[in-house]
């Protein structure tokens, strides 16, 4: 296991290791445990999951430590690193906001050209599906502790697909395994957030 948070002395800022430490324990209790990403357990048995606590206070922040995350992936061997996870706790605590900032996000991936190698997938603390109230359970399949987006690659995606031909069903069994849960079973899992999160700028679409 890959941890490089950024460590921050005499700032306001969330405590790195709590933040990394928080991500950890919600991918082993939550996608591990429940077994929400049934790949998830392989790449972090093998200690391929390179953990990024990011600095940023805005979204231009962001998106310029987003741009070197995705250039290391895509230069390093995927056996040495198949996946990272950039962990902002000091930007966007609000969904919608953070829903927007994943534009921009694919449109770096797309000037880096490298759209077709690498993936952007995301989770946030408030994460809601459509037509889903705030409090429906199910939405916590696509929440972490803090607002996270994840680098993968295609490569990888496509092995694992290959390897699990039930993939398409991982959605549904996913809702049904917390809605049999339900809101007390997934508190009592214990993987929230212990430092606060910050409010965060969003930057003019289309900067790169």
């Amino acid at each position: 296991m890959t941890a490089s948070p950024h460590m921050f002395s005499e700032s306001p800022l969330p405590d790195a290791a709590i933040v990394w430490q928080d991500t950890v324990r919600w991918l082993e209790r939550a996608v591990i445990g429940l077994n929400l990403c049934p790949f998830a357990k392989g790449v972090h048995g093998k200690g391929q999951i390179h953990y990024v606590v990011s600095s940023a206070t805005e979204g231009a922040q962001l998106l310029q430590e987003l741009g070197d995350e995705l250039k290391a992936l895509a230069e390093i061997s995927p056996e040495e690193r198949d996946t990272t996870l950039l962990i902002a706790p000091a930007c966007f605590p609000d969904f919608l906001d953070f829903n927007d900032f994943l534009e921009l996000a694919d449109q770096l991936l797309n000037a880096l050209d490298l759209e077709g190698i690498l993936q952007i997938a995301s989770f946030h603390p408030a994460f809601q599906f459509g037509g889903t109230t705030v409090d429906d359970v199910t939405n916590c399949t696509n929440r972490a502790p803090y607002p996270t987006l994840h680098l993968l690659r295609e490569d990888s995606i496509d092995r694992a697909v290959a390897a699990f031909p039930e993939a398409e069903t991982i959605y549904e069994r996913n809702m049904k395994v917390l809605e049999e849960m339900g809101a007390e079973g997934w508190q009592a899992l214990d993987v929230g957030a212990r430092c606060p999160v910050a409010h965060a700028e969003l930057p003019q679409k289309g900067n790169t």
